[in-house]
């Protein structure tokens, strides 16, 4: 038995820790040392976290590519 799909999108959150605001950016991202090219991670982000989470990330050495929500990224350089 499958269970019906959504006739909506999913809402987006931000992944900002303990944030609930609705999230404006998508933080494309990738560990290279453990991932190709291809692999992309994503974690959503409101204006006031956008850049917090995209530092976060590139202070750890991920390759970082950050876009409007429901843009698309086939792989993080």
């Amino acid at each position: 038995m499958s269970l019906p799909l959504a006739d909506h999108a999913a809402p987006t959150q931000c992944s900002g820790a303990g944030c609930r605001a609705p999230a404006a950016w998508a933080v494309h991202w990738r560990n290279p040392r453990i991932h190709g090219v291809e692999r992309v991670k994503v974690w959503l982000a409101c204006d006031a976290h956008r850049s917090a989470l995209a530092d976060y990330l590139g202070a750890r050495g991920f390759p970082v590519v950050v876009t409007a929500v429901g843009v698309t990224v086939a792989a993080v350089p």
